[in-house]
């Protein structure tokens, strides 16, 4: 399929589907196996859900979004556009505060909910809201006073459809809106992000163009980061263009149990999964003693021969041969046996992580990009990975350097701009350049990453500290599960240090950690004086964004007392 000569993300799956033997299985819901999708099932679907949103939806009318991974997350979204509206997705995690900002930024015409405990957060935002004339449940619920506005998906997907309705005619161009994606909110109430059809298939392209040398005649991919998010979003429509097999997760808890019964060969995920894979093998590795342990040694050093392009001898080619039978196998059928890659986004992969797992036999790309790029600006290629870096621009992104080192991204892959925020917009958005406040460098055409714009501190003597590195090498440890850096205007650096589970009683072993881990620091960065958090910061606690990043600016007004005074000591 040429994207480049697509009109909008509807004709993606409509060409696609033409393809596709029709009876074979395209969604498949792990969590209900019988509640799976065939392409013929999932096109009619589409149409007839459409067909009842048309009934209360204008072209340009925004439909909120609001469930868990499911096979009628990917129905809804197609069939809001084939209705002529605009998809809202929003994160399951969000109170009702979040939701009620969310309905009154975007004034959706239709919400579509999947289950009784999401509709409960809704239940008593929706009658404030006039504009509101539908609602369209997954699941049933319990009856209420919104029982007149409530139709449920099962009795819209009953009805029949005449013959002509099979061939939907689709007006939607390139530049037209596809969805609103609000930001996570890391720094204060969310924007909303409106995405283009050209930009999201601009991103789509390079994605397909990346992943090719291992896509198969039905390349199964497992789908578990939320699909509200922007990167998740789009991996969707690369789904789609490439006539893959998705399965969708039934959550974290339950991941890699998901990953050996169907054996994905791509997936997708954030850095703080890859984080915690790292730690969990790592500290299996660090129990094995004599031959266990030599080989394994062994396997992460050739590994990293490899990954740098360095020639193995015949003894160390015929090593590497007996630590992929006796260690990088075995590891990778812990994740299904199939694996082909990993792909990291929506935040910044530390390289020792990145280092490892490639060594280890599982290919780990690591990209960037954000929500307002559609969202991937660059990534690895499988062939040369270089882990310190975010890899190579996509074809057709644009990508420079401002004097500062602040990344500016041009291309069609840009966002129109935040939702009904001018003055937002041309903030970050300059003569066509956005404006990503991330800071970087080039190293052989590879675009590396050095730091947040917004995050760097400045301490007292005018310097400037990353607090992403620190945190980094604090999380790394398995005594240590997150870590939060404070020191803007100080002569020293503190932390807050949230202990993995084993530790969470053993202070003085953290301390010591800490001890150890500022021996690799300059002095400027040595960290002081700590606080040992006990209560994990979470995305129900709203210190984590959905997509586990740390809400720093939540975090710092919660603990901000305490961190004061570890500078009265």
């Amino acid at each position: 399929m040429d994207l480049a000569k697509t009109d909008n993300l509807l004709n993606v799956f409509f060409k696609q589907y033409i393809k596709q033997n029709s009876k074979e299985i395209f969604l498949n819901w792990l969590k209900f196996p019988e509640k799976n999708y065939s392409w013929e099932e999932t096109k009619v679907n589409i149409i007839k859900l459409a067909k009842e949103l048309k009934k209360n939806l204008n072209k340009g009318e925004r439909c909120l979004l609001v469930s868990e991974n499911r096979p009628e997350w990917l129905i809804s979204d197609i069939a809001i556009m084939l209705a002529g509206g605009i998809t809202v997705p929003s994160y399951i995690t969000y109170t009702e505060k979040d939701y009620e900002f969310i309905i009154d930024d975007c004034e959706p015409t239709i919400v579509i909910v999947s289950n009784q405990i999401l509709f409960n957060k809704l239940k008593d935002v929706i009658p404030k809201k006039k504009f509101i004339k539908k609602i369209v449940l997954f699941d049933e619920i319990k009856k209420n006073i919104l029982s007149d506005q409530i139709i449920e998906l099962k009795n819209i997907l009953s009805s029949t459809l005449n013959f002509d309705e099979n061939n939907p005619i689709i007006n939607l161009n390139r530049k037209d809106p596809a969805c609103i994606i609000y930001t996570s909110g890391t720094g204060g109430n969310p924007k909303g992000v409106v995405l283009s059809h050209g930009g999201i298939l601009s991103n789509c392209e390079g994605a397909i163009n990346l992943i090719k040398p291992i896509l198969s005649n039905r390349t199964r991919f497992l789908t578990w980061l939320p699909l509200s998010h922007s990167y998740e979003h789009t991996v969707q429509f690369v789904q789609i263009s490439v006539g893959a097999k998705i399965y969708y997760a039934e959550g974290i808890d339950k991941l890699l149990k998901n990953m050996s019964e169907c054996k994905p060969e791509i997936m997708t995920a954030v850095p703080r999964f890859y984080q915690n894979l790292y730690q969990k093998i790592n500290s299996n590795f660090k129990k094995q003693t004599g031959f266990k342990k030599k080989i394994i040694n062994a396997t992460i050093s050739l590994g990293n021969k490899k990954l740098n392009k360095d020639k193995l001898n015949f003894l160390q080619y015929l090593t590497n041969q007996i630590c992929e039978i006796l260690v990088r196998k075995k590891i990778k059928k812990q994740f299904g046996g199939s694996l082909k890659a990993f792909v990291s986004g929506g935040g910044a992969l530390d390289q020792t992580i990145g280092r490892f797992l490639n060594s280890v036999g599982l290919p780990t790309l690591q990209g960037y990009g954000l929500t307002e790029a559609s969202p991937v600006v660059s990534c690895n290629p499988l062939d040369n990975i270089k882990v310190d870096t975010v890899g190579l621009p996509f074809p057709g992104n644009e990508v420079k350097l401002e004097k500062d080192g602040e990344i500016l991204v041009k291309g069609e892959n840009l966002m129109i701009g935040y939702w009904n925020q001018p003055e937002e917009t041309k903030k970050v958005i300059r003569n066509g350049w956005l404006y990503t406040g991330d800071i970087g460098e080039f190293k052989s055409g590879y675009l590396k990453i050095t730091d947040r714009k917004k995050d760097i501190i400045v301490n007292a003597g005018g310097d400037n500290i990353s607090p992403l590195k620190v945190e980094n090498l604090m999380t790394n440890q398995y005594e240590i599960e997150q870590c939060l850096v404070y020191g803007d205007g100080k002569n020293y650096l503190v932390a807050l240090v949230v202990p993995s589970d084993e530790f969470i009683n053993e202070e003085d072993k953290i301390k010591k950690k800490v001890e150890e881990i500022n021996k690799e620091l300059s002095v400027i960065e040595k960290i002081k004086n700590i606080i040992v958090v006990k209560g994990k910061f979470s995305i129900e606690n709203r210190m984590l964004t959905p997509t586990l990043k740390l809400k720093r600016f939540k975090i710092i007004e919660k603990y901000k007392k305490q961190l004061e005074n570890l500078y009265l000591k």
